[in-house]
């Protein structure tokens, strides 16, 4: 989602293709890597960039009073919210429209961190509003909004709803206090292989690299989730690592690859030739895993022996927009365990709120019993951060990456 830190319904299957939240990701930015984000659960670490003054983990006190919305703006990754049946409306859309008395642009158009940025970076540099209420950028490109000055603080009178947060989300490293962000949703970043394919039941990402496997795994362009696991495997621990463990983990990433061990890195585009049989084994996210499944019940995802990473994509306000106090509505809407529930049912990652676990299990006991959607203890303790390494060392390990994957 891309450094720190849960999901999605991917159910379509278009000739063959199927279409998630990431993989449509894929087609619309043309190719772009996917820059998928962690944040440990599911507390995030970003990668902070920009030397600004504001300190999200010191109070704010901020007022935004009621004012009329008109329209609010928000810009979302695609796949990413509850759909109407019949091609109608997504009923959370409708429902926060309704109740007030507003519309909603509801714009699918964040495709990739690195991709939004760019495009809006000459609006935010030049202190100008980027035409957007509400983003949704994940934990890393959160911290470097916050950091640079570009988000603005929320009215937390306007979002009561935030104490429904999951306790383990309340307060990441990158915003402490949660002054800026709250999540939308979360996910892992772990194996996805089909256990006949490779002729076993695999445990570590070590496995990733069996000479059985060549030419039949791939891993992600991203090294935020590629080499975050790779260190996993080598021992170390991915949130606190340094420069030089990530660019030792890269370094084993190319030599495998030199070795024809990889088959291609990729952004979610992975699953089609998952589903298909293509590929044996890959660094995969969770919620693609829980819908590929449903498709293909040969699939599996593994959270390995060693661990795995955690990402959580969230609501931000950028500078200048017309209507914080209508993106605080909706935050606080979208935080109603009901609403919730509507949107974990449709996207199947991890739901940042309390007791939808318990409104799902009377309404898909399955998806309620799923710990790829509701992780118990047990599955949260292994899950990992990625490190805050600091700008410099981030665009040295991120150029030794596109090395290795020759983007």
């Amino acid at each position: 989602m891309a450094p720190e830190s849960m999901d999605l319904f991917f159910e379509k299957i278009v000739e063959g293709d199927d279409v998630t939240r990431r993989s449509a990701l894929k087609r619309l930015s043309a190719g772009a890597a996917m820059m998928s984000g962690s944040a440990a659960f599911l507390a995030a670490c970003g990668g902070v960039e920009g030397t600004s003054n504001n300190d999200a983990n010191q109070d704010t006190d901020v007022s935004h009073p009621k004012t009329a919305i008109g329209t609010l703006v928000v810009s979302n990754w695609p796949l990413y919210i509850d759909e109407g049946k019949g091609g109608k409306p997504s009923p959370t859309i409708t429902g926060w429209q309704k109740a007030n008395d507003a519309k909603m642009k509801y714009l699918e158009d964040y495709n990739d961190n690195e991709e939004f940025y760019a495009k809006v970076r000459q609006e935010l540099e030049n202190d100008q509003g980027i035409g957007r209420d509400l983003i949704m950028p994940t934990d890393w490109m959160a911290a470097r909004w916050i950091e640079q000055g570009y988000a603005i603080p929320k009215d937390k009178n306007n979002v009561p709803n935030e104490k429904n947060l999951i306790p383990t989300l309340r307060k990441p490293p990158y915003d402490a206090n949660r002054n800026y962000t709250l999540p939308w949703q979360s996910g892992i970043t772990g194996i996805g292989y089909n256990p006949k394919k490779c002729g076993r039941k695999l445990t570590s990402v070590n496995d990733l690299f069996d000479p059985k496997f060549k030419g039949r795994v791939t891993m992600f362009s991203e090294w935020r989730d590629s080499a975050g696991l790779v260190l996993l495997g080598m021992g170390k621990d991915s949130q606190t690592a340094s420069k030089d463990d990530y660019l030792e983990a890269i370094n084993k990433i190319g030599e495998e690859s030199s070795k024809g061990q990889i088959r291609r890195f990729t952004g979610n585009d992975y699953t089609t030739d998952l589903a298909k049989g293509n590929l044996w084994a890959c660094v995969a996210w969770s919620g693609d895993l829980v819908q590929l499944k449903a498709e293909n019940p040969d699939l599996e995802f593994l959270i390995p022996e060693e661990g795995a990473v955690t990402w959580s994509d969230n609501m931000l306000i950028p500078q200048k927009a017309k209507s914080p106090y209508g993106a605080e509505t909706f935050m606080n809407y979208v935080d109603e365990p009901e609403i919730a529930a509507n949107i974990a049912e449709y996207v199947n990652y991890f739901c940042p709120v309390e007791g939808v676990k318990e409104i799902l299990t009377k309404r898909n006991p399955e998806l309620a019993n799923n710990q790829l959607i509701f992780p118990d203890k047990a599955t949260t303790d292994q899950l990992r951060q990625y490190p805050n390494l600091g700008a410099a060392a981030d665009r040295e390990v991120t150029a030794a990456m596109q090395k290795v994957t020759g983007s």
